[in-house]
């Protein structure tokens, strides 16, 4: 399996846990504030391959507690659980990045046993989603499927949306509320533009109009709030 980024360490992208983030390239949405587009088009090389990933991570045992698996998406790698058991072995926690849109590969690795925590992306309401993809028409039918699977799960998960002006209003979270009614977590993050980005031009909202969108959501979850807002 070919590795196409690699960040030896963060405090971040794991909750609560010390873990490297690796990024595998391809991805079967087109979004337009996609803060890794490089690795969407497959314009990015390779930097390793999963054998140079295990020889990396043999000399972190002791020191890194998980692996978080990115995009792109993962699951669009049929090798991906292959890569994870041999991971697993050396003592990882598993972590893994999705857009849910492959909920049998997704049920699969959960009946395996082989994520210990999973975060989805919720692009926007059933209706926009399509648009905020980058893919209009688009049937969210699988989107539904993973939720489903995450929130009858023993696993730790989180659902999360970032958002922007041009395609977010209250009515995308009153959509996205319905969707995942009864999860655990949910987070809203706040757009922030790069050069990466491949759409100019888009906006973030501000912290006191996302916390509007919070409170929306709050009566439908566990736990919601914002991330990576000042």
């Amino acid at each position: 399996m070919n590795i196409h980024g690699l960040q030896k360490m963060t405090l971040l992208d794991f909750p609560g846990k010390v873990a490297c983030t690796v990024f595998l390239g391809g991805c079967d949405m087109r979004c337009p504030f996609c803060h890794n587009w490089e690795l969407v088009d497959g314009e990015a090389p390779a930097i390793m391959d999963e054998d140079e990933l295990l020889r990396f991570l043999g000399g972190r045992v002791g020191l890194l507690d998980g692996v978080a698996f990115t995009g792109g998406e993962p699951l669009l790698r049929n090798d991906l659980g292959d890569v994870i058991k041999r991971i697993r072995e050396m003592g990882f926690l598993i972590k893994l990045d999705t857009n849910g849109n492959h909920p049998d590969r997704l049920k699969a690795m959960l009946d395996a046993g082989l994520l210990d925590y999973v975060a989805m992306d919720v692009k926007n309401s059933k209706e926009r989603y399509g648009e905020t993809i980058g893919l209009p028409g688009f049937d969210t039918t699988h989107i539904e499927e993973s939720i489903s699977i995450l929130k009858e799960s023993d696993i730790d998960y989180e659902f999360r949306t970032t958002v922007m002006k041009e395609y977010h209003d209250e009515s995308s979270f009153e959509g996205i509320a319905e969707m995942i009614r009864g999860a655990k977590k949910y987070y809203i993050q706040s757009f922030i533009d790069r050069d990466t980005v491949p759409t100019e031009g888009l906006s973030a909202y501000s912290a006191d109009e996302l916390n509007k969108f919070l409170e929306i959501v709050k009566p439908y979850v566990e736990y919601a709030e914002l991330r990576g807002v000042d």
